[in-house]
């Protein structure tokens, strides 16, 4: 039966001609919740309003995740059978920092220790069909994914390391990526699931115990030990995480708001468009953006306290871009995060290799000048920026 279920939606999608080099990442018929389990789907989506012009996408992306949720109970089998009693063998390393803010970069640095596990590319889209059916699947993704991310290009494959938040929202229906779907609901996302504030305590649970899901299940995949997270909204959660793990090592990365500004605004107007079942004008979206982003931050400033002495660095991203190799031998020496001598080698081989990137380069017109300074000048003055 799985078999016919995996023929099946292949010829599913490679009648709505899914097929590598016919459609670029921008004009894909389906989004990102086609990985999840149905429950999920259906709670995200319920009552919410589609918007006419994505109807179709809708309907394809609701087939789909119909059909592939019927082989989620396959991993949950093995996933109760061989991870679900057994215990963390460490608390989480959590990079922190608003979208933009060089996490990724960080992310894909560290991640070259091997005593760390990490949530994939492919995982992000499908956390439902990691212990079973991951060949046959991670095959047909690759051909859709072009080798650079669009939005900056960063290497893009199914093996290298993602935020774990897309997963999540494959997960469960209380997380902020709702608004990738949902963007007219964006605000009431931020404040409920990535802020915390308004949070049910049975909605906390079910948080508690997917994440953890997770994590398990990403060091499965990657045969790591301890869990390696780089995820933006968790910046906004750090009462929460310190609550379930509390010897959690956290970096928080900072980085110039007019660049974080101009780079917010290009890679969310980019990334939207695949994933949206609703409109959002771009004057909503870039309220959003300096909405959130004066949440995100308070939050942060306020919860930090809450990490116990000796777990927590905070990092200017230009000082780390400028150096690399020794911020992070300094980042392992600061959290006591163990292994750095034997990942040295594969770091410096990473690092090497990025000496040629060409990063996206922003002119900061008047407009943006006056948003930030207008927005976030309580982010320049404590960090010390100017233009």
């Amino acid at each position: 039966m799985p078999i016919c279920l995996l023929h099946a939606v292949c010829r599913h999608i490679n009648n709505e001609h899914i097929i590598m080099g016919l459609l670029e990442f921008n004009k894909l018929p389906i989004n990102t919740l086609v990985g999840a389990d149905w429950r999920t789907f259906k709670a995200i989506t319920g009552g919410r309003e589609i918007d006419a012009a994505y109807t179709g996408k809708y309907r394809l992306t609701k087939a789909v995740c119909r059909l592939l949720s019927t082989l989620a109970p396959l991993q949950d089998k093995r996933y109760e059978k061989l991870l679900a009693n057994k215990p963390l063998e460490h608390d989480p390393v959590f990079i922190l920092g608003h979208w933009r803010s060089g996490t990724t970069f960080m992310h894909n640095v560290f991640s070259c220790d091997k005593h760390f596990g990490y949530n994939t590319t492919y995982q992000t889209v499908f956390p439902h069909l990691m212990m079973w059916g991951q060949p046959f699947f991670k095959k047909n993704m690759s051909w859709l994914m072009p080798d650079k991310r669009p939005t900056d290009n960063m290497e893009l494959a199914v093996d290298l390391p993602q935020e774990e938040e897309f997963a999540l929202a494959n997960m469960m229906p209380y997380t902020y990526y709702n608004f990738w779907f949902l963007p007219k609901h964006q605000q009431e996302y931020a404040d409920k699931y990535l802020l915390f504030d308004d949070i049910s305590e049975a909605e906390l649970r079910v948080f508690e115990e997917t994440f953890t899901k997770l994590i398990k299940i990403s060091l499965w995949n990657t045969h790591g030990t301890q869990f390696l997270s780089k995820n933006p909204p968790h910046t906004g959660r750090v009462k929460e995480l310190v609550k379930m793990f509390p010897n959690a090592k956290f970096i928080y990365l900072m980085r110039n708001p007019y660049t974080v500004f101009e780079s917010t605004r290009s890679f969310f107007t980019n990334t939207i468009q695949p994933l949206k079942l609703q409109d959002i004008t771009p004057a909503e979206l870039e309220q959003n953006i300096l909405s959130v982003y004066a949440k995100l931050y308070h939050k942060y400033e306020a919860d930090k306290a809450s990490i116990p002495a000796g777990n927590l660095i905070e990092v200017k991203f230009e000082d780390f871009e400028a150096d690399a190799m020794g911020m992070t031998e300094h980042i392992y020496d600061a959290l006591s995060i163990p292994g750095f001598a034997d990942a040295r080698g594969a770091i410096e081989q990473y690092v090497g290799g990025k000496k040629g990137y060409k990063k996206n380069k922003y002119k900061y017109d008047d407009r943006t000048v006056r948003l930030v300074q207008e927005n976030w000048d309580f982010a320049l003055k404590q960090w010390n920026y100017e233009l």
